[in-house]
């Protein structure tokens, strides 16, 4: 088996490699990677590889560079991103990878006289800001991505493109919360972590888990394991049950470190509550059936994590105050910590807080004011005490969903179907739609009623229209309340510096 890689320096990417080491069935392994130094490293680090390794240099948005990395392979695996925080430093840079990335690939990939088949790494940002009453998602539900997220809006084009590409034999996995062995320096570089919401729902997955996956994906392929009915579909990468938590759940983890928690280090209002994105999963179990590589849980890692830095036990003897005035502190005066958007940046403050009144009256409570729910049980059935709306029966099977369940879910986005004709259970043909707006755009049945892919604003440009559209759109609004009140009326966008702007509408 011949493969190309895209990514393979970045966290999932370097945890895939690792896995392929001794894999014998591999015959090359091609290689794009935008970073020298770590592919260097990495390639020191399993030799094992080194001598079936080819690297391809060139951008990766060349269609050009990416014909040559997929040639002769036999399947290439995407997993190239600018994730959060360098792509809310570098948005230009994350639409050039997670987006214009992708279209060059999946073009090469098309116009290839033998088709590769593409595994592409999506993510569970996908699904935007999930709390109660709707914390558990399945592949299918809105894709509501949150407002002045550029790493969202870029993989959801980049998967819509996926989706609705001339590539005969795809899979698209939508990568849940990873925890990698670089998470504490990444985030104790940035004020991300106050984007984090105490309460929202977070399903962990480890580095070394996804890379087993991988493995066990690309050993079933090659052994001609892998049924046919596994491609052409959208999964959630999950980690379990036992991997569920809160945001504040994450925070406690890796303070606990240092001998301390979040009490001691955060206000209770440093965090945003509110334009997120994190969720559990009541179909997490379906990749982990074919695929079996749930081995670790939250607790392993930071098991691992406290015996690979030991440094992190010399907090213990630190005062917890020193620590938060030279640590956290700083960080609050970051460009995308709430704390500078308070002086700097309305918008934000808005998109994250709904008004800044929100955001003084947070600075006034103390933690005893701060509620978490508890976790669901282990055993307890991983659904959702409201269900979603969808606009059709979700339960249907592939082959049973007909032109009366098209045109009921284009009616629940506030839209139409247009094609008038469609063979009951063909849900990869393609059709055109219309939208609220009366744009119109091709989709196949798969793509919005499987993927849950409804095309609006942010599909084509950076604009965040939920606030309007949910007034007649009633799957979004499924999601969109939630958190949001139905009278706020924002229009949040960006210019073309990427600088936020929230707009109030007219009711």
């Amino acid at each position: 088996m011949k493969i190309a890689i895209t990514g393979v320096t970045g966290n999932m990417g370097q945890a895939v490699f690792a896995a392929l080491e001794n894999e014998n069935y591999i015959e090359k392994i091609v290689l794009l990677a935008h970073n020298k130094k770590k592919l260097k490293k990495l390639l020191n680090k399993h030799k094992k590889l080194r001598g079936k390794t080819q690297v391809v240099e060139g951008n990766f948005n060349d269609k050009d560079v990416c014909a040559n990395l997929i040639k002769d392979c036999d399947i290439v695996l995407n997993m190239a991103a600018v994730i959060p925080p360098k792509s809310d430093a570098s948005p230009k840079n994350a639409e050039v990878c997670n987006q214009l990335g992708t279209y060059a690939l999946v073009s090469a990939i098309e116009e290839s006289q033998n088709q590769p088949k593409l595994i592409h790494i999506s993510t569970v940002a996908l699904y935007g800001n999930r709390t109660a009453p709707h914390p558990f998602a399945r592949v299918g539900d809105p894709l509501v991505v949150s407002p002045f997220d550029i790493y969202s809006a870029t993989k959801l084009r980049a998967e819509f493109r996926v989706l609705e590409s001339g590539i005969k034999t795809w899979a698209v996995l939508r990568q849940t919360a990873m925890l990698h062995p670089n998470m504490l320096t990444d985030n104790l570089h940035s004020g991300l972590m106050f984007h984090t919401c105490y309460d929202a729902p977070l399903e962990w997955v480890t580095a070394h888990d996804s890379g087993l996956l991988i493995r066990n994906l690309l050993s079933k392929e090659a052994a001609n394991e892998l049924p046919e009915s596994f491609w052409k579909k959208c999964y959630n990468i999950a980690g379990g049950a036992i991997n569920r938590s809160y945001g504040i759940d994450s925070l406690n983890g890796g303070l606990a470190l240092i001998g301390g928690n979040a009490k001691q280090f955060f206000n209770a209002g440093d965090n945003a509550i509110r334009n997120f994105h994190g969720v559990w999963y009541s179909d997490g179990n379906i990749l982990n059936d074919l695929f079996n590589f749930q081995t670790q849980s939250i607790a392993d890692y930071w098991k691992e994590i406290k015996r690979n830095h030991k440094i992190y036990a010399a907090g213990k003897i630190v005062p917890k105050s020193l620590i938060r005035h030279f640590a956290i502190k700083p960080l609050l005066k970051d460009p995308i910590a709430p704390a500078f958007w308070a002086k700097n940046n309305e918008a934000h403050i808005i998109a994250f807080f709904g008004e800044r009144a929100e955001y003084e009256k947070l600075q006034q409570k103390s933690w005893d004011d701060v509620i978490i729910p508890a976790l669901p049980a282990l055993d307890a059935i991983p659904e959702n005490e409201t269900p979603l709306f969808y606009g059709y029966d979700f339960g249907k099977r592939d082959e049973d969903i007909d032109l009366a369940d098209l045109k009921a879910v284009a009616q629940a986005h506030g839209g139409k179907l247009i094609t008038d004709n469609f063979v009951k259970g063909d849900i990869y043909t393609k059709l055109e739609w219309e939208t609220q707006d009366g744009e119109r755009f091709i989709a196949s049945p798969y793509t919005v009623l499987r993927a849950g892919h409804w095309h609006n604003p942010v599909y084509d440009g950076y604009v965040w229209d939920f606030d309007r559209l949910c007034k007649k759109d009633r799957i979004f609004a499924s999601v969109w309340y939630d958190s949001h009140k139905e009278n706020e009326n924002m229009r949040y966008y960006c210019d073309e510096n990427f600088t936020g702007y929230a707009e109030k509408l007219q009711k």
